[in-house]
Protein backbone atom coordinates (compact mmCIF):
# COMPACT_ATOMS: atom_id res chain seq x y z
CA UNK A 1 0.00 0.00 0.00
CA UNK A 2 1.50 3.30 -1.08
CA UNK A 3 -1.12 5.99 -0.43
CA UNK A 4 -2.87 7.07 2.74
CA UNK A 5 -6.18 6.46 0.98
CA UNK A 6 -5.19 2.82 0.36
CA UNK A 7 -4.22 2.38 3.97
CA UNK A 8 -7.49 3.85 5.28
CA UNK A 9 -9.52 1.59 3.01
CA UNK A 10 -7.54 -1.37 4.34
CA UNK A 11 -8.05 -0.32 7.97
CA UNK A 12 -11.79 0.06 7.48
CA UNK A 13 -11.95 -3.60 6.46
CA UNK A 14 -9.29 -5.04 8.76
CA UNK A 15 -11.34 -5.49 11.93
CA UNK A 16 -14.78 -7.13 11.97
CA UNK A 17 -16.14 -4.41 14.29
CA UNK A 18 -15.98 -0.63 13.89
CA UNK A 19 -15.76 -0.33 17.68
CA UNK A 20 -14.37 -2.95 20.06
CA UNK A 21 -13.76 -2.00 23.66
CA UNK A 22 -10.69 -3.35 25.42
CA UNK A 23 -6.97 -2.67 25.77
CA UNK A 24 -5.32 -6.09 25.49
CA UNK A 25 -4.87 -6.11 21.71
CA UNK A 26 -3.61 -2.56 21.32
CA UNK A 27 -1.35 -2.89 24.36
CA UNK A 28 0.42 -5.84 22.76
CA UNK A 29 1.23 -3.71 19.70
CA UNK A 30 2.21 -0.74 21.87
CA UNK A 31 4.69 -2.93 23.76
CA UNK A 32 6.21 -4.31 20.55
CA UNK A 33 6.62 -0.75 19.23
CA UNK A 34 8.20 0.18 22.57
CA UNK A 35 5.97 3.22 22.89
CA UNK A 36 6.55 4.69 26.34
CA UNK A 37 6.33 8.48 26.25
CA UNK A 38 8.64 10.47 28.50
CA UNK A 39 6.65 13.67 27.90
CA UNK A 40 3.52 14.61 29.86
CA UNK A 41 0.19 13.46 28.43
CA UNK A 42 -3.11 15.29 28.91
CA UNK A 43 -6.04 12.95 28.29
CA UNK A 44 -9.40 14.63 27.66
CA UNK A 45 -12.64 12.68 28.03
CA UNK A 46 -16.31 13.52 28.48
CA UNK A 47 -19.51 13.53 26.48
CA UNK A 48 -19.25 17.00 24.95
CA UNK A 49 -16.65 19.78 24.89
CA UNK A 50 -13.62 17.50 24.48
CA UNK A 51 -12.62 19.04 21.17
CA UNK A 52 -12.81 22.58 22.52
CA UNK A 53 -10.70 21.79 25.59
CA UNK A 54 -8.11 20.02 23.39
CA UNK A 55 -7.99 22.94 20.95
CA UNK A 56 -7.59 25.57 23.68
CA UNK A 57 -4.90 23.55 25.46
CA UNK A 58 -3.08 23.02 22.17
CA UNK A 59 -3.27 26.72 21.29
CA UNK A 60 -2.09 27.99 24.69
CA UNK A 61 0.76 25.49 25.04
CA UNK A 62 1.91 26.25 21.49
CA UNK A 63 1.85 29.98 22.26
CA UNK A 64 4.01 29.22 25.30
CA UNK A 65 6.66 27.79 22.99
CA UNK A 66 6.13 24.07 23.57
CA UNK A 67 6.23 21.49 20.80
CA UNK A 68 2.69 20.13 21.10
CA UNK A 69 1.21 16.93 19.71
CA UNK A 70 -2.57 16.70 19.56
CA UNK A 71 -4.66 13.65 18.65
CA UNK A 72 -8.41 14.11 18.13
CA UNK A 73 -11.24 12.39 16.30
CA UNK A 74 -13.17 12.14 14.12
CA UNK A 75 -12.03 14.35 11.25
CA UNK A 76 -14.16 16.63 9.07
CA UNK A 77 -12.33 16.75 5.73
CA UNK A 78 -9.06 14.81 5.88
CA UNK A 79 -7.75 12.05 8.10
CA UNK A 80 -4.58 14.09 8.73
CA UNK A 81 -6.61 16.49 10.90
CA UNK A 82 -6.56 13.84 13.63
CA UNK A 83 -2.80 14.05 14.22
CA UNK A 84 -1.27 17.49 14.63
CA UNK A 85 2.17 18.68 15.66
CA UNK A 86 2.67 22.38 16.35
CA UNK A 87 -0.99 22.90 15.34
CA UNK A 88 -0.35 21.54 11.84
CA UNK A 89 -1.75 18.30 10.45
CA UNK A 90 1.02 15.82 9.71
CA UNK A 91 1.51 14.84 6.08
CA UNK A 92 0.48 11.59 4.40
CA UNK A 93 3.98 10.11 4.27
CA UNK A 94 4.46 10.37 8.02
CA UNK A 95 1.16 8.61 8.67
CA UNK A 96 1.75 5.81 6.17
CA UNK A 97 5.25 5.23 7.58
CA UNK A 98 3.71 4.91 11.04
CA UNK A 99 1.01 2.56 9.75
CA UNK A 100 3.68 0.32 8.21
CA UNK A 101 5.49 0.01 11.55
CA UNK A 102 2.22 -0.69 13.38
CA UNK A 103 1.26 -3.34 10.82
CA UNK A 104 4.53 -5.18 11.36
CA UNK A 105 3.99 -5.20 15.12
CA UNK A 106 0.36 -6.19 14.73
CA UNK A 107 1.36 -9.22 12.68
CA UNK A 108 3.89 -10.21 15.35
CA UNK A 109 1.14 -10.08 17.97
CA UNK A 110 -1.22 -12.05 15.72
CA UNK A 111 -4.19 -9.82 16.47
CA UNK A 112 -6.46 -7.36 14.68
CA UNK A 113 -6.85 -3.64 15.38
CA UNK A 114 -9.70 -1.23 14.76
CA UNK A 115 -9.42 1.91 12.63
CA UNK A 116 -9.29 4.06 15.78
CA UNK A 117 -6.70 1.88 17.49
CA UNK A 118 -4.40 2.13 14.47
CA UNK A 119 -4.76 5.92 14.52
CA UNK A 120 -4.05 6.16 18.25
CA UNK A 121 -0.83 4.17 17.92
CA UNK A 122 0.20 6.16 14.84
CA UNK A 123 -0.27 9.44 16.70
CA UNK A 124 1.89 8.42 19.65
CA UNK A 125 4.48 6.81 17.37
CA UNK A 126 4.86 10.12 15.51
CA UNK A 127 4.82 12.17 18.73
CA UNK A 128 7.72 10.15 20.11
CA UNK A 129 9.57 10.25 16.78
CA UNK A 130 9.22 14.03 16.56
CA UNK A 131 10.26 14.54 20.20
CA UNK A 132 7.33 16.67 21.27
CA UNK A 133 7.13 18.33 24.70
CA UNK A 134 3.52 17.44 25.54
CA UNK A 135 0.72 15.33 24.05
CA UNK A 136 -2.99 16.04 24.18
CA UNK A 137 -5.13 12.95 23.56
CA UNK A 138 -8.89 13.06 23.04
CA UNK A 139 -10.81 9.98 24.17
CA UNK A 140 -12.75 8.39 21.35
CA UNK A 141 -15.47 6.58 23.31
CA UNK A 142 -15.88 6.22 27.05
CA UNK A 143 -12.48 6.17 28.70
CA UNK A 144 -11.67 3.07 30.74
CA UNK A 145 -11.45 0.79 27.69
CA UNK A 146 -10.67 3.44 25.07
CA UNK A 147 -7.47 3.06 23.06
CA UNK A 148 -5.89 6.29 24.34
CA UNK A 149 -6.08 4.91 27.88
CA UNK A 150 -3.05 2.66 27.28
CA UNK A 151 -0.99 5.80 27.83
CA UNK A 152 -0.88 7.16 31.38
CA UNK A 153 -1.85 10.84 31.61
CA UNK A 154 -0.06 13.35 33.77
CA UNK A 155 -3.47 15.04 33.99
CA UNK A 156 -6.92 13.73 33.05
CA UNK A 157 -9.81 15.99 32.09
CA UNK A 158 -13.47 15.01 32.25
CA UNK A 159 -15.60 17.70 30.60
CA UNK A 160 -19.06 16.36 31.46
CA UNK A 161 -21.18 13.22 31.61
CA UNK A 162 -24.36 12.91 29.54
CA UNK A 163 -26.26 10.12 27.81
CA UNK A 164 -24.50 9.01 24.62
CA UNK A 165 -23.03 5.75 23.26
CA UNK A 166 -25.37 3.91 25.63
CA UNK A 167 -24.98 0.61 23.73
CA UNK A 168 -21.35 0.56 24.88
CA UNK A 169 -21.23 2.58 28.12
CA UNK A 170 -24.54 1.93 29.88
CA UNK A 171 -27.90 3.67 29.99
CA UNK A 172 -27.43 5.85 33.09
CA UNK A 173 -25.14 8.76 33.93
CA UNK A 174 -23.74 6.74 36.81
CA UNK A 175 -22.71 3.87 34.52
CA UNK A 176 -21.33 6.21 31.88
CA UNK A 177 -19.52 8.25 34.51
CA UNK A 178 -17.71 5.15 35.77
CA UNK A 179 -16.48 4.36 32.26
CA UNK A 180 -15.32 7.92 31.64
CA UNK A 181 -13.55 8.19 35.01
CA UNK A 182 -11.35 5.27 33.93
CA UNK A 183 -8.85 7.79 32.50
CA UNK A 184 -8.04 9.02 36.04
CA UNK A 185 -4.73 7.91 37.57
CA UNK A 186 -3.63 7.42 41.15
CA UNK A 187 -2.04 10.54 42.63
CA UNK A 188 -2.56 12.53 39.41
CA UNK A 189 -4.81 15.56 38.79
CA UNK A 190 -8.30 14.77 37.48
CA UNK A 191 -10.06 17.95 36.36
CA UNK A 192 -13.84 17.66 36.17
CA UNK A 193 -16.06 20.37 34.63
CA UNK A 194 -19.40 18.67 35.36
CA UNK A 195 -21.06 20.54 38.24
CA UNK A 196 -23.47 17.61 38.72
CA UNK A 197 -20.80 14.96 38.88
CA UNK A 198 -22.07 11.35 39.10
CA UNK A 199 -21.28 9.60 42.37
CA UNK A 200 -19.43 6.90 40.44
CA UNK A 201 -16.89 9.49 39.28
CA UNK A 202 -16.30 10.76 42.82
CA UNK A 203 -16.12 7.25 44.22
CA UNK A 204 -13.62 6.08 41.59
CA UNK A 205 -11.41 9.14 42.15
CA UNK A 206 -11.43 8.48 45.89
CA UNK A 207 -10.79 4.75 45.45
CA UNK A 208 -7.64 5.27 43.37
CA UNK A 209 -6.61 8.44 45.23
CA UNK A 210 -6.76 10.70 42.17
CA UNK A 211 -6.57 14.45 42.80
CA UNK A 212 -10.14 15.44 41.86
CA UNK A 213 -10.36 19.11 40.86
CA UNK A 214 -14.00 20.20 40.40
CA UNK A 215 -15.59 23.17 38.67
CA UNK A 216 -17.31 25.43 41.18
CA UNK A 217 -15.34 24.05 44.11
CA UNK A 218 -11.68 24.11 43.13
CA UNK A 219 -11.79 26.37 40.09
CA UNK A 220 -14.24 28.58 38.24
CA UNK A 221 -14.76 31.78 36.30
CA UNK A 222 -16.59 35.09 36.30
CA UNK A 223 -17.91 36.30 32.97
CA UNK A 224 -17.92 39.91 31.84
CA UNK A 225 -19.11 41.60 28.68
CA UNK A 226 -15.78 41.65 26.85
CA UNK A 227 -13.50 39.69 29.16
CA UNK A 228 -13.52 37.17 31.98
CA UNK A 229 -11.69 36.14 35.13
CA UNK A 230 -10.45 32.70 36.10
CA UNK A 231 -9.81 31.49 39.64
CA UNK A 232 -8.43 28.33 41.18
CA UNK A 233 -6.92 27.31 44.49
CA UNK A 234 -3.49 28.12 43.03
CA UNK A 235 -4.05 31.52 41.40
CA UNK A 236 -6.33 34.07 39.80
CA UNK A 237 -6.09 35.26 36.22
CA UNK A 238 -7.97 38.46 35.48
CA UNK A 239 -9.09 40.37 32.38
CA UNK A 240 -8.72 37.43 30.02
CA UNK A 241 -9.94 37.78 26.45
CA UNK A 242 -13.00 35.81 25.41
CA UNK A 243 -12.05 32.63 23.50
CA UNK A 244 -12.16 32.84 19.72
CA UNK A 245 -14.50 29.82 19.79
CA UNK A 246 -18.12 30.96 19.77
CA UNK A 247 -20.80 29.77 22.16
CA UNK A 248 -22.13 30.31 25.65
CA UNK A 249 -20.37 27.18 26.99
CA UNK A 250 -16.85 28.13 25.93
CA UNK A 251 -15.91 29.81 29.21
CA UNK A 252 -16.58 26.50 30.94
CA UNK A 253 -14.25 24.82 28.46
CA UNK A 254 -11.66 27.59 28.76
CA UNK A 255 -11.62 27.49 32.56
CA UNK A 256 -11.35 23.69 32.45
CA UNK A 257 -8.35 24.03 30.17
CA UNK A 258 -6.71 26.55 32.51
CA UNK A 259 -7.38 24.33 35.54
CA UNK A 260 -5.57 21.47 33.81
CA UNK A 261 -2.64 23.71 32.87
CA UNK A 262 -2.49 24.98 36.45
CA UNK A 263 -2.26 21.38 37.65
CA UNK A 264 0.74 20.83 35.37
CA UNK A 265 2.36 24.20 35.99
CA UNK A 266 5.49 22.70 37.56
CA UNK A 267 6.26 20.79 34.32
CA UNK A 268 4.60 23.08 31.76
CA UNK A 269 4.52 26.67 32.99
CA UNK A 270 2.57 29.11 30.81
CA UNK A 271 2.58 32.89 30.95
CA UNK A 272 -0.39 35.22 30.89
CA UNK A 273 0.74 36.35 27.46
CA UNK A 274 0.60 32.76 26.17
CA UNK A 275 -2.86 32.27 27.67
CA UNK A 276 -4.19 35.45 26.08
CA UNK A 277 -2.61 34.65 22.72
CA UNK A 278 -3.83 31.05 22.85
CA UNK A 279 -7.43 32.00 23.64
CA UNK A 280 -7.50 34.56 20.84
CA UNK A 281 -5.97 32.24 18.24
CA UNK A 282 -7.77 28.98 19.01
CA UNK A 283 -9.55 27.43 16.06
CA UNK A 284 -11.92 24.44 15.93
CA UNK A 285 -14.06 23.88 12.81
CA UNK A 286 -17.53 22.48 13.25
CA UNK A 287 -18.27 23.75 16.76
CA UNK A 288 -20.76 26.55 16.33
CA UNK A 289 -18.66 27.64 13.38
CA UNK A 290 -20.19 30.71 11.75
CA UNK A 291 -19.33 31.11 8.08
CA UNK A 292 -19.30 34.51 6.43
CA UNK A 293 -21.97 33.69 3.86
CA UNK A 294 -25.22 35.32 2.79
CA UNK A 295 -27.33 34.04 4.41
CA UNK A 296 -25.16 33.10 7.37
CA UNK A 297 -24.28 29.40 7.76
CA UNK A 298 -23.70 27.87 11.19
CA UNK A 299 -21.97 24.49 11.42
CA UNK A 300 -22.17 22.32 14.53
CA UNK A 301 -21.41 18.62 14.97
CA UNK A 302 -23.89 18.29 17.87
CA UNK A 303 -25.03 14.66 17.79
CA UNK A 304 -26.56 14.02 21.22
CA UNK A 305 -29.26 15.80 23.25
CA UNK A 306 -26.82 17.56 25.60
CA UNK A 307 -24.83 19.00 22.69
CA UNK A 308 -28.03 19.93 20.85
CA UNK A 309 -29.27 21.87 23.88
CA UNK A 310 -26.02 23.83 23.94
CA UNK A 311 -26.32 24.47 20.21
CA UNK A 312 -29.91 25.73 20.65
CA UNK A 313 -28.80 28.07 23.44
CA UNK A 314 -25.96 29.36 21.26
CA UNK A 315 -28.38 29.86 18.39
CA UNK A 316 -30.75 31.93 20.53
CA UNK A 317 -27.78 33.96 21.76
CA UNK A 318 -26.61 34.55 18.18
CA UNK A 319 -30.09 35.59 17.03
CA UNK A 320 -30.23 38.53 19.41
CA UNK A 321 -31.09 41.57 17.34
CA UNK A 322 -32.18 39.45 14.38
CA UNK A 323 -35.37 37.73 15.46
CA UNK A 324 -37.18 38.26 12.15
CA UNK A 325 -35.21 35.81 10.05
CA UNK A 326 -36.10 32.13 9.72
CA UNK A 327 -33.87 29.22 10.63
CA UNK A 328 -33.27 26.41 8.14
CA UNK A 329 -31.80 23.20 9.58
CA UNK A 330 -29.90 20.73 7.43
CA UNK A 331 -29.88 17.62 9.59
CA UNK A 332 -28.41 14.15 9.08
CA UNK A 333 -27.54 11.72 11.88
CA UNK A 334 -26.30 8.26 12.70
CA UNK A 335 -29.00 5.74 13.51
CA UNK A 336 -27.48 4.71 16.85
CA UNK A 337 -27.75 8.26 18.22
CA UNK A 338 -30.69 9.65 20.21
CA UNK A 339 -32.33 11.27 17.20
CA UNK A 340 -35.53 12.09 19.04
CA UNK A 341 -33.61 13.73 21.88
CA UNK A 342 -31.67 15.93 19.47
CA UNK A 343 -34.83 16.97 17.64
CA UNK A 344 -36.59 17.79 20.91
CA UNK A 345 -33.68 20.02 21.90
CA UNK A 346 -33.82 21.90 18.59
CA UNK A 347 -37.50 21.96 17.71
CA UNK A 348 -38.39 25.35 19.22
CA UNK A 349 -35.66 27.08 17.23
CA UNK A 350 -36.09 25.59 13.73
CA UNK A 351 -38.56 26.79 11.09
CA UNK A 352 -37.63 24.59 8.13
CA UNK A 353 -36.31 21.04 8.41
CA UNK A 354 -34.14 19.71 5.56
CA UNK A 355 -33.56 15.99 6.08
CA UNK A 356 -30.73 14.00 4.51
CA UNK A 357 -29.38 10.46 4.94
CA UNK A 358 -25.86 9.49 5.94
CA UNK A 359 -24.68 6.86 3.47
CA UNK A 360 -22.96 4.59 5.98
CA UNK A 361 -24.01 1.33 7.64
CA UNK A 362 -24.70 3.30 10.85
CA UNK A 363 -26.41 6.16 9.01
CA UNK A 364 -30.08 7.06 9.50
CA UNK A 365 -32.25 7.46 6.41
CA UNK A 366 -34.71 10.30 5.94
CA UNK A 367 -37.64 8.05 6.85
CA UNK A 368 -36.17 7.51 10.30
CA UNK A 369 -35.55 11.23 10.73
CA UNK A 370 -39.11 11.98 9.62
CA UNK A 371 -40.58 9.48 12.08
CA UNK A 372 -38.65 11.12 14.92
CA UNK A 373 -39.91 14.55 13.84
CA UNK A 374 -43.46 13.25 14.01
CA UNK A 375 -42.84 11.77 17.48
CA UNK A 376 -41.72 15.22 18.62
CA UNK A 377 -44.90 16.86 17.36
CA UNK A 378 -43.34 18.31 14.20
CA UNK A 379 -45.37 17.60 11.08
CA UNK A 380 -45.83 19.01 7.61
CA UNK A 381 -48.96 20.74 8.91
CA UNK A 382 -47.05 23.02 11.27
CA UNK A 383 -43.53 23.06 9.74
CA UNK A 384 -41.81 23.04 6.39
CA UNK A 385 -40.17 19.62 6.01
CA UNK A 386 -38.24 18.43 2.95
CA UNK A 387 -36.27 15.28 2.21
CA UNK A 388 -33.11 15.07 0.08
CA UNK A 389 -30.85 12.40 -1.35
CA UNK A 390 -27.78 13.75 0.42
CA UNK A 391 -26.53 16.53 2.70
CA UNK A 392 -25.08 18.57 -0.14
CA UNK A 393 -28.41 18.83 -2.00
CA UNK A 394 -30.17 19.80 1.24
CA UNK A 395 -27.65 22.59 1.80
CA UNK A 396 -27.90 23.81 -1.80
CA UNK A 397 -31.69 24.00 -1.39
CA UNK A 398 -31.28 26.04 1.79
CA UNK A 399 -28.91 28.47 0.07
CA UNK A 400 -31.39 28.98 -2.77
CA UNK A 401 -34.47 29.48 -0.62
CA UNK A 402 -33.18 31.30 2.47
CA UNK A 403 -33.15 35.08 2.39
CA UNK A 404 -30.17 37.14 3.51
CA UNK A 405 -31.92 37.75 6.83
CA UNK A 406 -32.32 34.03 7.50
CA UNK A 407 -29.77 31.54 8.87
CA UNK A 408 -28.82 28.04 7.76
CA UNK A 409 -27.80 25.53 10.42
CA UNK A 410 -25.97 22.31 9.56
CA UNK A 411 -26.16 19.93 12.50
CA UNK A 412 -26.31 16.33 13.67
CA UNK A 413 -22.97 14.67 12.96
CA UNK A 414 -19.36 15.12 11.92
CA UNK A 415 -20.44 13.49 8.65
CA UNK A 416 -23.10 16.17 8.11
CA UNK A 417 -20.78 19.11 8.74
CA UNK A 418 -17.97 17.46 6.78
CA UNK A 419 -20.17 17.01 3.72
CA UNK A 420 -21.05 20.72 3.65
CA UNK A 421 -17.42 21.77 4.18
CA UNK A 422 -16.38 19.49 1.31
CA UNK A 423 -19.05 21.06 -0.92
CA UNK A 424 -17.91 24.58 -0.03
CA UNK A 425 -14.28 23.64 -0.63
CA UNK A 426 -15.09 22.32 -4.11
CA UNK A 427 -17.21 25.39 -4.87
CA UNK A 428 -14.41 27.76 -3.85
CA UNK A 429 -11.97 25.90 -6.09
CA UNK A 430 -14.16 26.23 -9.19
Amino acid sequence: MNSLSDWLTYLEQLHPKTIEMGLERIDCVRADLQLSPDFPVITVGGTNGKGSVCAMSESILSAAGYRVGCYTSPHLLRYNERIRINRKAVDDRWITDAFEQIEQSRNKCGISLTYFEFGTLAAMYLFELQKIDVAILEVGLGGRLDAVNIFDPACAVLTNVALDHMDYLGDTREAIGFEKAGIFRSGKPAVCADTNIPMTVQHYAQTINAQLIQLGQDFGFTAGMDQWDFWSEKRKRSALPLPALRGVCQLVNASTCLAALDALNDRLPVSMQAIRQGLLNVDLPGRFQVLVTRPVTILDVAHNPAAAKVFAANLRWAKQGNTDGKTFAVIAMLQDKDISGVINALKDDIDTWLLAPIELPRGADTRSLLQNLYKSGISRENHAIYEFENTESAYVYACKHASNNDRICVVGSFHTVGAVLQYLERKNCQ
